[in-house]
């Protein structure tokens, strides 16, 4: 499905904005000490992020791998997103994963907060990414 450009950037505009709430909800979270719920804020903070960017490409990914691959084959490939946040990515899909699925793992504080701070630079790193390619 093709978006007409008005479309396209309100979509971009309301991801990025979702990208931003999800990660109040992931430091709410660990105000509260709720580390799953922490963890999966963070990763779901730069997902919308990275599908904005998408989005504004008219780039496609049906699935959460699909996105961590268009991520890397478009941006990180043509140097415009690094390898460092590339892997801060790929690393918060992991830990999302495995603290949704794996009942054998227990994240605590130390696994979940280290990532605050680089999934804000994430985030701002996208949006300006995208802004200075409208």
């Amino acid at each position: 499905m093709t978006l007409r450009k008005e479309d396209r950037n309100a979509l971009v505009t309301l991801r990025l904005e979702k990208a931003k709430k999800t990660l109040i909800e992931a430091k709410d979270n660990i105000e509260l000490g709720h580390w799953h719920a922490a963890t999966n804020r963070l990763y779901y903070a730069c997902f919308y992020a990275v599908c904005a960017l998408l989005v504004q490409k008219g780039i496609t990914a049906r699935t959460h791998s699909g996105v961590v691959n268009q991520l890397g084959l478009h941006f990180v490939k043509e140097g415009l997103i690094s390898e460092e946040q590339n892997k801060l990515y790929v690393r918060l899909f992991g830990l999302r994963q495995t603290g949704d699925y794996d009942d054998w793992i227990i994240l605590q504080e130390d696994d979940v907060t280290p990532f605050v701070e680089p999934v804000q630079t994430f985030i701002e790193e996208i949006e300006n990414l995208i802004m200075n390619n409208e």
